[in-house]
């Protein structure tokens, strides 16, 4: 096939590529605001698929995250690949401050109290309780960062909403001017042809 790799990447490497890009965080992040931009969509289309996947990011669905985004998506009629891309909120670097958060926002709503839990060893604790594949044991954590999901993806979800709007109906606009600019071009330049032919 063309343009095909000749040696095809390992599982492991695909893994770590989806974990960690090639390229630095920053231009993987500057890709990806291209391509919420140049969706095919209306603005409050575009922003509310992508805080859909924001706030399904905020879950502790962990391998769910698009799944649980294009449900989420559906039900608020957004765009179902915005809604993909909004996904990447959650990430190596965020999810370690998200599932603190979640976890004691969870355990401030059930108990009354929020107790000090450091991103990384909560980071930790979750992900060997989900090795284990043992709910007995998750599930005193999952109970709590699925509470604590709400109100922080909801957050997450309404700012993301704003900026993907905002930005994308900016980019449209200037879009439709620019193709405007140029349907104008060819029709100017030929009018003033047919005036030049004719005062001569």
């Amino acid at each position: 096939m063309l343009f095909q790799r000749r040696n095809r990447p390992s599982r492991i490497e695909r893994f770590r590529v989806a974990v960690w890009p090639r390229n630095s965080w920053a231009r993987s992040t500057r890709y990806f605001g291209k391509r919420v931009l140049r969706l095919t969509a209306t603005p409050h289309a575009i922003a509310i698929g992508f805080a859909a996947g924001a706030f399904a990011s905020c879950t502790p669905l962990v391998g769910f995250h698009f799944l649980t985004a294009f449900v989420f998506a559906y039900i608020v009629r957004g765009n179902m690949i915005a809604a993909a891309l909004g996904t990447s909120i959650g990430n190596p670097l965020t999810f370690p401050f998200i599932w603190a958060s979640t976890f004691k926002i969870g355990q401030w709503i059930l108990h009354g109290r929020a107790p000090k839990a450091d991103p990384h060893q909560v980071h930790q604790r979750f992900q060997e309780g989900l090795f284990e594949k043992s709910l007995d044991s998750l599930w005193p954590m999952l109970k709590p960062m699925l509470i604590g999901g709400v109100p922080l993806g909801l957050v997450v979800g309404t700012i993301s909403y704003i900026i993907v709007y905002k930005s994308v109906e900016v980019y449209q606009r200037k879009r439709r001017q620019t193709l405007a600019d140029r349907g104008k071009a060819p029709y100017s330049s030929g009018a003033s042809t047919v005036e030049d032919e004719g005062s001569g």
